[in-house]
């Protein structure tokens, strides 16, 4: 892949990653921002302390500081995928640029945030020791990058078994020891229990639950946008061709 193709995909995938960072916002401002405020409410009516005036306004921190970071990290994620991208396709399989990008953003949803979030999930303010919040944070990343390693271990060993067990064996194989490993490091890595006794356990939930779904809506959306970018790029005789046989069918169904 030449230069110029790898540059126009960088260019495509960074606007699918704000394309999708912008429904993940919206995602993020109606589902989770009520339950951040429900949390921060619990903790001040629990907390005798004050520590003055907040540097940044809660106000402030609900729009435009949540649409920066989402927004941000959607361009930044969308450029990394838009290179990965490059290197994957043609090299995974039989797959066009829009099943490839398909499974670029599941593997990306499942080894950088579901795996890592079912060891360490997210949790809303008032809940967690502040002493240990960098331990915490520090062992998530970890396990980030133990998933995506994995992940990459994972598809490196399934296409040197290939040619031994067959595609389907294969792959079923690699999945499994990622899984037995992924297993490991989720038994002998610290947890942390730091839910308190008076913390609603359904507001814990919603607002796992609403973390979880920006992540989907996020990568569901880069997957599908970012699919039909490069096809119309890659393959864009197909593309065209895809789109004369919708709107025949079409034409056909209005006149029947």
């Amino acid at each position: 892949m030449n230069s110029i193709s790898v540059r126009a995909l960088l260019v495509r995938g960074m606007l699918a990653g704000l394309i999708a960072g912008v429904l993940a916002l919206a995602v993020a401002y109606f589902l989770g921002e009520s339950r951040v405020d429900a949390a921060i409410a619990l903790e001040e009516a629990h907390s005798h302390e004050h520590d003055g005036e907040e540097l940044v306004s809660r106000a402030l921190q609900s729009t435009a500081g949540l649409a920066t970071g989402v927004l941000v990290f959607g361009v930044a994620i969308g450029g990394i995928a838009a290179l990965v991208f490059c290197y994957a396709l043609g090299r995974i399989g039989r797959f066009g640029p829009r099943a490839t990008a398909a499974l670029i953003a599941g593997a990306a949803l499942l080894t950088v945030y579901v795996v890592p979030f079912l060891k360490y999930p997210a949790n809303p303010p008032a809940v967690g020791n502040p002493d240990t919040i960098g331990r915490r944070t520090g062992l998530f990343f970890l396990m980030v990058a133990l998933s995506v390693l994995l992940a990459v271990a994972a598809v490196i060993l399934g296409r040197r078994l290939a040619p031994r067990l067959g595609n389907w064996n294969a792959t079923i194989a690699a999945a499994a020891g990622y899984v037995v490993v992924i297993g490991l490091a989720y038994a002998f890595l610290p947890s942390f229990n730091e839910v308190g006794k008076d913390f609603p356990a359904t507001l814990l939930w919603e607002f796992r639950l609403a973390t979880l779904a920006v992540q989907v809506t996020l990568w569901t959306v880069f997957g599908v946008v970012f699919g039909h970018l490069t096809e119309r790029l890659l393959a864009p005789g197909a593309a065209s061709a895809g789109t004369s046989a919708a709107a025949s069918n079409r034409t056909a169904a209005a006149a029947g």
